[in-house]
C-alpha cells in the first residue's frame, strides 16, 4: 500500500495539469470582471456617497447563483476602501455570510460575529438579544465612522430566523448619534423580497438591483480568460470550455458552476494520470457535482425543509403508487411529533415542496381534482445512489 501511495503522490507532484489552480476558486477575485460594467456602477453610484462622509441608501442585490453578485458588490467595496484610506475618511464596511452555520442562524449570533469583526468579544451564547444589540451598537458609537454591512445570502438567514432581525438593523440608526449604518442585501432567491414583512421590505430595499444570468458566450469568455492563467498550454482539449460553458448556461447562466466544472475536469484527468482534460472529463465532472450539490442543499437545509424531504423519501421507500401533498403531510405530522417539533400548516408545507422542486430534489406536477380543489403529485429526483446518504445526515440531523 506504501509503495501504491508513493506512486499517487509522485504523479501528483511531477505532472501538475495546472499553472495556478487559484485562478479558478470562488475566493479569486479577478482584477477585472467580464459582462458585469453596469451592475458594478450601478453598485458604485449608490455606495459613493459614504466617500463623502453620507449614509448611503441601504441597497439590494439579487439575481440566480453565479450570476457575479457577490464578486461585485465586494470588488466595489475593496475599490471605495482604498479611496476611503487615501482619504483619511472613517469608513467600516464588514461582510457576513449567513448561509454558514453557527454564524447566522440565529439573532444573537449574527450580532456576536458582527462584534468580533469590530474587535469586540462576547460569548457565543447567554446573554440577552437586547443587551448583545446594546453592545453593538456601542462598538459602533464608539467613534464617529460610516458602517456598510454586507449581508451575502441573507434569504438564508431570513429562513432561519425571520425577517425581524433585519427590521432591527434598519432601525438602529435612529438610536445612533455619532455613526450610521447602512446594509447591502445580497440573495440568490428572486422572490425574496416578495415574501417579506411590508415594513421590513420598504426599510431594507430601498435600491435594487438586479444581475441577469450569463449567456453561453459569455461563459466562455469567462472561462477563457481563467483558463488562460489557470492551466499549462495545450492541456485543454479543443471543446472543453464550451462545454463546460453549455452545462452551465443550462443551469441559469451560473459562471461558479462553469468554473468549479472546468476545475473538477481537471482534477479528475489528473487523478487518472493523464495529460490532457479531455471532454469527456466535463460529463464525469457534471455527475459528481450534481451528486456533491444534493448533498450540500439538505445539509444546509432548515430542520422543517429536511422533516418534509424525509417524508417523501419514506412514502417513496413505502409505496409504488404516485405520491400526494395530504400523504406527505400526514407522515411530516408523524415526524413532528415523533421528535416534539413544531408542525407547520399544509399550506406551509407546499410552499416547501414548492422550493425542492425549484432545486430539483423532486418533480412536483399539480393536478386538478376538480370541486375537491387541486394538490400536487411528488415523484423524488434524487438519485439512488445519493439518497442513503441523504437520509443518514437527515436522520442524523433531526434525532429520527
Amino acid at each position: 500500500m506504501a509503495a501504491k501511495l508513493d506512486r499517487i503522490f509522485d504523479s501528483f507532484s511531477n505532472k501538475s495539469l495546472f499553472e495556478n489552480k487559484f485562478v479558478l476558486q470562488t475566493s479569486y477575485t479577478p482584477k477585472n470582471i467580464p459582462h458585469r460594467d453596469k451592475q458594478i456602477e450601478q453598485v458604485a453610484g449608490i455606495l459613493a456617497p459614504a466617500l463623502r462622509g453620507e449614509r448611503t441608501s441601504n441597497l439590494f442585490v439579487y439575481g440566480l447563483t453565479g450570476t457575479g453578485k457577490t464578486l461585485s458588490v465586494q470588488y466595489v467595496a475593496d475599490e471605495m476602501m482604498n479611496r476611503a484610506k487615501k482619504n483619511s475618511l472613517n469608513l467600516k464596511m464588514q461582510y457576513l455570510n449567513c448561509k454558514l452555520r453557527k454564524v447566522s442562524d440565529t439573532e444573537y449570533r449574527i450580532l456576536a460575529e458582527l462584534i468580533r469583526k469590530l474587535g469586540g468579544d462576547i460569548p457565543s451564547t447567554g446573554l440577552p438579544t437586547e443587551q448583545v444589540y446594546n453592545k453593538f451598537i456601542d462598538i459602533i458609537e464608539g467613534e464617529k465612522k460610516l458602517f456598510i454591512l454586507v449581508l451575502d445570502e441573507i434569504d438564508q438567514a431570513v429562513k432561519k430566523i425571520s425577517d425581524g432581525f433585519l427590521y432591527n438593523l434598519t432601525r438602529l440608526n435612529s438610536e445612533l448619534n455619532k455613526s450610521q449604518i447602512s446594509i447591502i442585501g445580497i440573495s440568490n432567491d428572486l422572490n425574496f423580497l416578495q415574501n417579506l414583512d411590508p415594513r421590513v421590505k420598504s426599510s431594507l430595499s430601498e435600491e435594487e438591483i438586479v444581475f441577469p444570468p450569463y449567456n453561453a458566450i459569455q461563459l466562455q469568455e469567462i472561462l477563457k480568460d481563467r483558463a488562460d492563467k489557470a492551466f499549462k498550454e495545450g492541456v485543454l482539449e479543443d471543446g472543453v470550455i464550451a462545454k463546460c460553458a453549455a452545462y452551465a448556461a443550462r443551469e441559469h447562466g451560473d459562471a461558479r458552476r462553469a468554473l468549479d466544472l472546468l476545475r473538477i475536469s481537471a482534477e479528475l484527468a489528473e487523478r487518472e494520470e493523464k495529460n490532457k482534460v479531455k471532454i469527456e472529463y466535463v460529463d464525469k465532472a457534471n455527475e459528481k457535482m450534481d451528486k456533491d450539490k444534493i448533498v450540500d442543499v439538505v445539509e444546509s437545509a432548515p430542520k422543517q425543509f429536511q422533516l418534509v424531504l424525509l417524508s417523501i423519501m419514506t412514502l417513496t421507500d413505502a409505496k409504488d403508487s404516485r405520491i400526494f401533498t395530504g400523504e406527505v403531510y400526514n407522515v411530516y405530522h408523524d415526524l413532528c411529533a415523533r421528535i416534539k417539533t413544531e408542525i407547520l400548516t399544509q399550506r406551509r408545507i407546499s410552499d416547501i415542496i414548492a422550493e425542492m422542486d425549484m432545486l430539483g430534489l423532486i418533480n412536483a406536477r399539480v393536478i386538478s381534482k376538480g370541486r375537491h380543489g387541486r394538490t400536487r403529485e411528488i415523484k423524488l429526483s434524487i438519485p439512488e445512489k445519493v439518497a442513503g446518504r441523504i437520509k443518514n445526515i437527515m436522520h442524523e440531523s433531526l434525532g429520527v
